[in-house]
Parts: C-alpha cells; sequence; structure tokens
C-alpha cells in the first residue's frame, strides 16, 4: 500500500505482526502500577473497543504485558509502517487543504527528530501526549483524510469521537485533554485515568499539534537570557563568558543551550538521560557534551578565562554541577531549571544520589521510596541554589514547578511572608512585563510545501513587516521589535528548524496581523509556493490561565481563576481558526493551569484573509484586556493603545485607587 492508501485505510483489516522497535529511539518511563484488578480488567476492555472482537483474545493478552510492563496500553503493533515526519501538503489524501495541514502538523509532533519518546507518542515534557494509543492515531488519520468543509471531528483526550455535521465557518477540529472535574485533577487522578485510556496529558503544544521542535521555545528563552542578563549586568558588559547554569535537554528544555549561544553566554546544562543529550548534540543544539565533574570544572573555568560564547552538556545530576560550582567558586550569573517538575513523581525529575537507570528502576519497584529520594534531591538542590544567589546569582523559576515542588518538598524557597516564593519566575520579571502585557508572545507558523526557501520567504516577509512597524512604534515597544527583528534577521544562520520547515518570532496582534496579511498575499500570489499554518504556543498573551507561570504577575486576585483561556478557545472558534484545544496541565502541571491554543490554515483565499483579521485580532486582545483589568500598568498602556486604533474595541478599563485610600481603612 502506499501511504496515501495507508492513511485511508485507518485501522489495518487484518491484524499485523508485532513490531521490532529501534532500541536506539529514546522511550518513556514505566508508569507506576496504579490500577487495581478490576481497573485492569477496564483498562482492557477501553482498549480493545477499537478492534474487532476476532482479535480480542489475542490482544487482551498483549494488552495485559502492556499495562504490567509500561504501566499504559500503547499498542505498539499498530504503529505504521511508513516513516513518521512532516511530509509536503500535497502528499496526504485529503477532501480539504485545513486536515491535510492538520495531518502534516500530528506527524510533524511525532517525527522522531522532534519527539521526545515517539514510540509512546509524547512529544516533550515526559507526558506531553498527541494521542494515548497508536489506534487512536490511525483512525484520527483517516477521518482528517475523508473530512469535508462541512464536517467537524471532535477529539476527546486522544480520542476520536467522530465527524460531525458543522459549517465551513466552523473550526475543522476541536481538541480537549484532560479536561477533568476539578476534584479528580490531582496527579495521581491522572496516572490512573490516563492508564484507563481515557484522558491524556497534552502538555501545551503537544496535544493540539503545535510543536515546532525545540525552536519553538528557543526563541522565548533568548528573550528570557537575554533581558535576565540585562538586568545583572551594566549596559557597558557583555554576557560573553558569563554563566547560564540550568538543566533539561528532553523536549521543550533541550532549547536552552541553543538560546545560550544566541544570548552570548557559557550555557551548562545537566541532563540525566545520555540519549537527550546525544539527541541535541547531534541536532547541534549544544556545542559539547561532558560527562565527569572534574572535566565540567576544567572547561568551564576555561571558558570564563577566554570569555568564550558555548554550550555544555553535562550528563549527570544538577544538583551535583550547583554544588560542585560552589564549592570551586565559580560564579554563576544567571541560574534557573526546566526539568519536567509538572510530572514529578513519573520521570520528570531525577534524584541525585541514583543513576538514570537505578532511578527508573526504582520508580516502578518503589514508587514511594522514588517520591521520598525526589524531595531530598529538591531540597538539596535549592540548598545549593541559596548559596549560590547570597554570592549574589540571579535565580528565577522557568515556568516548570520547581518551586512549587521545592516548597512541598520542605526546601527553603519561601519569602519572609510564608505566601510567595523567594526568587521570582520568569513572568513576574521577564515576560509577563516586558511582553506578555504588551501583546507580544510566541507567534509561529509552518510552509506547508516542506521547502526550505518558503520558508526564507517568510523570514523576509517577517522581517519587513516588522521593521516597518517599528519605524512609527511607541517608545514602549521599541526592545521589543528590534529584538525579534535580530531574531528573524539570524534565523536562518542559527539553523532553527527540526522537522517541519517552522518559524517563531514574538510579536503583538498589530504584527501577527500584518505577518499573516503579507503570507496571504505572497501565497496568492505564487510568492510562497503552498500553504502556511499559523498558530502559537499557548505560552502566550492570553491562551493560558497558570497562577505559577503565564498569569503569575497578575496581582488582583484572579490568577487562580482560567475564564481568560476559556474564552480564548471558545472565542477563537467563531472567529476563524481552522482548529481550536483546550487543556488542562501544561507546563506547570496537571491540575495547575488550563490553557488554549489554535491553529490557522492560510491559503491565498479572500476567507483565509478575513478569518486571520478577525481571529488574531481577539486572540491577542483578550489576553491584554484581563491583564489591565488587573491594573497592570503596561497591560493599561497596550488595550488604550488598540482602542485607539481600533475603535470597534471597547475594553472595560480599572479605575486605580490611590494607596492613601486603602490605608486609611481600619480593617481590624
Amino acid at each position: 500500500m502506499t501511504f496515501k492508501e495507508q492513511i485511508l485505510a485507518g485501522l489495518p483489516k487484518q491484524l499485523p505482526l508485532k513490531k521490532e522497535l529501534n532500541a536506539s529511539i529514546s522511550r518513556a518511563p514505566k508508569r507506576k502500577q496504579i490500577l487495581t484488578t478490576s481497573e485492569k480488567k477496564l483498562a482492557i476492555r477501553n482498549a480493545l473497543r477499537y478492534f474487532p472482537i476476532a482479535w480480542h483474545e489475542e490482544l487482551s493478552k498483549e494488552f495485559l504485558e502492556e499495562l504490567h510492563t509500561y504501566g499504559r496500553i500503547y499498542m505498539y503493533r499498530f504503529i505504521p509502517e511508513y516513516d513518521m515526519y512532516a511530509r509536503p501538503v500535497e502528499d496526504y489524501p485529503a477532501q480539504t487543504i485545513q486536515a491535510a495541514g492538520i495531518m502534516l502538523m500530528i506527524q510533524n509532533n511525532l517525527d522522531p527528530a522532534v519527539a521526545q519518546h515517539p514510540y509512546e507518542l509524547i512529544t516533550y515534557g515526559g507526558n506531553g501526549a498527541v494521542f494515548q494509543n497508536w489506534a487512536q492515531y490511525l483512525i484520527t488519520m483517516s477521518y482528517l483524510a475523508s473530512m469535508t468543509h462541512s464536517q467537524t471531528l471532535h477529539m476527546y483526550s486522544g480520542h476520536p469521537m467522530g465527524l460531525f455535521p458543522s459549517s465551513q465557518e466552523a473550526p475543522r477540529v476541536v481538541i480537549t485533554n484532560g479536561m477533568m472535574i476539578p476534584n479528580y485533577s490531582k496527579p495521581d487522578d491522572w496516572e490512573k485515568y490516563n492508564a484507563l485510556g481515557v484522558t491524556q496529558y497534552g502538555q501545551m503544544t503537544a496535544g493540539s499539534y503545535m510543536y515546532i521542535g525545540p525552536q519553538g521555545i528557543v526563541h522565548g528563552t533568548t528573550i528570557t537570557v537575554m533581558n535576565a542578563f540585562r538586568k545583572v549586568l551594566k549596559s557597558t558588559e557583555s554576557s560573553a563568558g558569563k554563566i547560564f547554569l540550568t538543566s533539561g535537554l528532553g523536549g521543550m528544555s533541550g532549547a536552552q543551550p541553543k538560546a545560550g549561544n544566541i544570548a552570548g553566554c557559557i550555557t551548562v546544562c545537566a541532563e540525566v538521560n545520555p540519549k537527550a543529550a546525544i539527541k541535541r548534540y547531534k541536532q547541534g543544539w549544544v556545542d559539547e557534551i561532558i560527562d565527569t565533574l572534574d572535566e565540567l570544572i576544567a572547561r568551564v573555568q576555561k571558558a570564563i578565562t577566554n570569555t568564550e560564547v558555548v554550550s555544555i552538556a553535562f550528563q549527570g545530576n544538577i544538583v551535583e554541577v550547583w554544588e560542585r560550582f560552589y564549592e570551586e567558586n565559580i560564579y554563576v550569573h544567571l541560574g534557573s531549571d526546566q526539568t519536567s517538575l509538572h510530572n514529578p513523581w513519573s520521570g520528570g525529575y531525577y534524584p541525585v544520589d541514583l543513576s538514570y537507570t537505578e532511578s527508573n528502576q526504582l520508580l516502578i519497584n518503589d514508587p514511594e521510596a522514588f517520591k521520598t529520594k525526589v524531595k531530598q534531591s529538591l531540597c538539596r538542590h535549592a540548598e545549593a541554589i541559596n548559596k549560590h544567589t547570597a554570592r549574589g546569582t540571579y535565580f528565577f523559576d522557568y515556568g516548570n514547578a520547581f518551586l512549587l515542588e521545592a516548597s512541598r518538598a520542605g526546601a527553603k524557597v519561601m519569602a519572609a511572608n510564608r505566601i510567595d516564593f523567594k526568587y521570582p519566575s520568569y513572568i513576574q520579571d521577564i515576560l509577563g512585563p516586558m511582553c506578555f502585557d504588551y501583546g507580544f508572545g510566541p507567534f509561529r507558523w509552518v510552509c506547508a510545501s516542506g521547502k526550505a526557501e518558503d520558508l526564507e520567504t517568510t523570514d523576509r516577509i517577517a522581517m519587513k513587516v516588522m521593521l516597518l512597524i517599528k519605524k512609527s512604534a511607541p517608545s514602549e515597544i521599541q526592545q521589543q521589535l528590534q529584538d525579534n527583528i535580530i531574531w528573524i534577521k539570524e534565523a536562518k544562520v542559527n539553523n532553527l528548524v527540526v522537522g517541519s520547515q517552522a518559524r517563531i518570532l514574538y510579536a503583538d496582534a498589530e504584527g501577527r496581523t500584518k505577518i499573516a496579511e503579507a503570507f496571504n498575499k505572497a501565497i496568492k500570489s505564487g510568492d510562497i509556493k503552498a500553504p502556511v499554518i499559523l498558530g502559537r504556543d499557548h505560552h502566550d498573551v492570553s491562551g493560558t490561565d497558570s497562577p505559577y507561570r503565564e498569569t503569575s504577575n497578575i496581582y488582583d486576585g484572579s490568577k487562580f481563576t482560567a475564564d481568560m483561556a476559556i474564552h480564548n478557545v471558545i472565542g477563537d472558534s467563531f472567529r476563524g481558526a481552522t482548529w481550536v484545544s483546550i487543556h488542562n496541565g501544561g507546563g506547570v502541571g496537571w491540575g495547575e493551569v488550563i490553557n488554549g491554543g489554535f491553529g490557522l490554515v492560510l491559503d491565498g483565499s479572500e476567507d483565509a484573509l478575513r478569518k486571520l483579521k478577525n481571529m488574531l485580532f481577539y486572540d491577542v486582545n483578550n489576553g491584554i484586556s484581563r491583564r489591565s483589568w488587573a491594573r497592570n500598568k503596561e497591560a493599561l498602556f497596550a488595550v488604550q493603545r488598540e482602542m485607539k486604533r481600533t475603535p470597534e474595541l471597547k475594553v472595560t478599563v480599572p479605575s486605580i485607587v490611590e494607596d492613601s485610600v486603602i490605608e486609611k481603612l481600619e480593617l481590624d
């Protein structure tokens, strides 16, 4: 069968043979055994729903074996025979170009060059899933292949519920992931209900088909690191020869060394999984790999002496690096962490006194002991950081729940008021007031032709648009525009593409709309040879309600509400998005965040032009409005500027009370 025939077929008509899996592919950690005997029966019964009765006898035994071995039923037997990667859009069998674009994005999320654990359908973060099992993938692709302009595919946490009649104006796909009743949204609830096969953790852009490889976070990390250095260095100082110490080289965290190189510093990034470190090295995202502390110390000291710009992967535990750097009196200018601490008990963070293999064995054989070890390690980790910050290190939480989980472990990370953390999140100090409140966030696009020359054309168009906007932009956003002009100018040289021909930059509503309009015009004229798929990270101005990350700089008490994210996905859906998604969890953990995303296929048509204008405007200004109502001064500036630019926009703005009025009140 050809590739197109296999897609159209969906589930195979005959039971395929078992697969031999490539040992070089990184595998997801084995999940803990959390199901009772009766629940295991239910999990197998649930899994068998996808297959003919004649196969049930054989598959039931196989699925039980998977459940016992991995803690999940992945259905490895049904992994497709074809290679998994984003093909040119015309290679997909489809009734609509929108459906073909979505298939391209799904395959990119599962490409072994992009995905963290492709066999387990995990894109990044240790548990960020595109689907729960391979049957869901096969059925979804066949549905997309047959979908018309008057149908919408509804996805329930990886499960393709079905194609439903809708309209040409409706989204082609609506995606939910992990949307639990609130009282059933604790970490063990994810373990249980994911093992039962009824929900999944979609992370942010994994389960919404919008991941573009580590480039997606390189840009945000670059902006963060550059501005963090601006906070700690004099204007005459360079970041060359200065240290940024962090950890994590898995899915999204693998972007850190590349971002450090672009920001012009020494990046030291620890990673316990050798395969992850080697993968990033081979992809050119990290310059060197070192596996002993003595060698690391010598290499870093040399880099400091020579004021180098270099990224170094240390194959080992980050706690040991913090401790040894302190002993050797190596000054760390910037420190953070990007391990998957949203998932601390299932392989997101590894204890310091065990090897990677030993940790994975303990995780399965004695999960409570593993949990204890992780907590002890977090306390040591925080203690070492505290010693460095006493010397002047600027440490920021990178939104991975490091401070949250460290505090729960009993580490000394709380401020004197015992309410706040002693270290800021990067949103509070950097991205919130400098970017999100002004409307700047991670706008991204994918060239559906798969051609590098189309991507180069989009880069030129985007830079031209940004330069024109900068000429008349107010002083408040000149730095943001300039940083992004430099980024897009150097994007090709920095070799950022992994998987699909994709790009990202930070832009506000004006920038996103004008860039998208220019793309649509270029597609119509043939300057761009195929459609362009627009999207963004959920980590943005208005897509995500996350009190420990994206909305951590909301101080009116509403940061624990999730109205913004829900309105975002509903509002985008009827303003022209090709697909929309809403997730529980992502970044900081299951039960800790609600986030929404979209995809929009530009095909050069007037219809696409109308939709992009409506949708992109709302997608950004929804969040600015909420942030301005929270009294964030940068957002107040941005929303008042937008109302002058767009008379149809009328936003409720706050009346700011003087502190003296409140202080005079006798509250006790």
